[in-house]
């Protein structure tokens, strides 16, 4: 058995939060004796623990009690994604800015998706204050429902709940709106989308984008929609896909600069002239967009900001200064290249 797969209707730190009237935020401040805490909030939550049985799954703080003064970062995803898409190191470079500029160190975590039970034992075993959520797939919903620490998220997270925890995203959905309403105002009329995955938020957030401008609905002919992984080879296969599907296709919308990078090569290869046949629009503003041939349109996310504003999200939590979660949201902007 391992901590994400636990018997029976065992309480949580949310249940606790919920019974208490609070923010899970809050119970874990009280839980991990910061003194930033109302008295009456901190007697309902106790009140609330001693109802419910709740037993934590850790030591709240380093072994004399005292905070570590250590974060960690954890990524939900592999290692091949992490070193090959510029996004992270992009993050990464803001995050380390906050925490550093703070005095804090910080670990980095991979919370894979067969492996996610190693992770999350270091993160119960008191050797950090809190985490920092990065690149949250569904999967790691559980992890951040069963948090008995501070956690933020940078991005929304997945789930029916996603404001339990305070969450730094950006605007997904309008920058998607934005592209697609860039290439109706060139006169493409035929405009097909290869969107990111499934089971993440800016997946299915840049996907409702594209839907409001092509339909104004979440719904879409489902010959224009083919899904890939953020990744150029997962982006140059959903072009071929569409390809297939729609022939008379006269603009994509890639949900990411790296499968646009893929798109590229599947129209190259398929003969399509860009962006005279086929215009192409992708998301991010990653250093990638500059190298295409040509420049790539593209969404430009502050991906820099997104990180140092999510650290500083979660030393708020640690600290006490938080009281209730947060729900940030950043501008996106796009940025018209060559190549749409």
């Amino acid at each position: 058995m391992t901590v994400l797969d636990l018997p029976g209707p065992r309480p949580t730190l949310a249940d606790v939060a919920r019974a208490a009237g609070v923010s899970s935020a809050t119970a874990s401040r009280v839980l991990n004796g910061f003194p930033q805490v109302r008295a009456e909030t901190r007697r309902q939550v106790e009140q609330a623990v001693r109802t419910l049985g709740y037993v934590r799954q850790r030591a709240a703080r380093g072994g004399d009690g005292t905070a570590t003064g250590t974060v960690a970062v954890v990524m939900c995803e592999d290692g091949l994604r992490l070193f090959s898409d510029p996004f992270f190191g992009r993050i990464m470079r803001g995050i380390d800015r906050e925490l550093t500029a703070a005095g804090r160190q910080f670990v980095v975590l991979m919370m894979q998706a067969s492996a996610q039970a190693p992770a999350f034992r270091y993160l119960a075993g008191g050797h950090v204050d809190g985490a920092l959520f990065v690149s949250t797939h569904a999967r790691c919903t559980a992890a951040l429902s069963r948090a008995d620490f501070p956690v933020v998220s940078a991005g929304r997270p997945m789930g029916p709940d996603p404001a339990r925890h305070t969450y730094v995203d950006v605007d997904n959905r309008g920058g998607a709106e934005a592209a697609v309403r860039h290439l109706q105002a060139t006169g493409r009329r035929r405009i097909v989308t290869v969107a990111g995955p499934k089971d993440m938020a800016p997946g299915q957030d840049r996907l409702a984008g594209y839907a409001a401008a092509i339909s104004g609905t979440r719904v879409v002919d489902p010959r224009s929609v083919a899904h890939g992984d953020f990744g150029q080879a997962s982006g140059e296969h959903a072009m071929y896909r569409l390809l297939d599907r729609r022939p008379d296709l006269d603009a994509v919308f890639a949900a990411s600069d790296v499968m646009a990078v893929g798109v590229l090569r599947a129209l190259r290869r398929a003969g399509r002239r860009v962006p005279d046949d086929v215009a192409v629009v992708g998301f991010d503003n990653s250093p990638v967009s500059l190298t295409t041939d040509p420049p790539l349109t593209t969404v430009s996310q502050p991906v820099e900001a997104l990180g140092a504003r999510a650290a500083g999200e979660l030393l708020a939590v640690i600290d006490g200064t938080a009281s209730r979660p947060r729900r940030v949201v950043l501008r996106t902007t796009l940025v018209v290249r060559e190549s749409a």
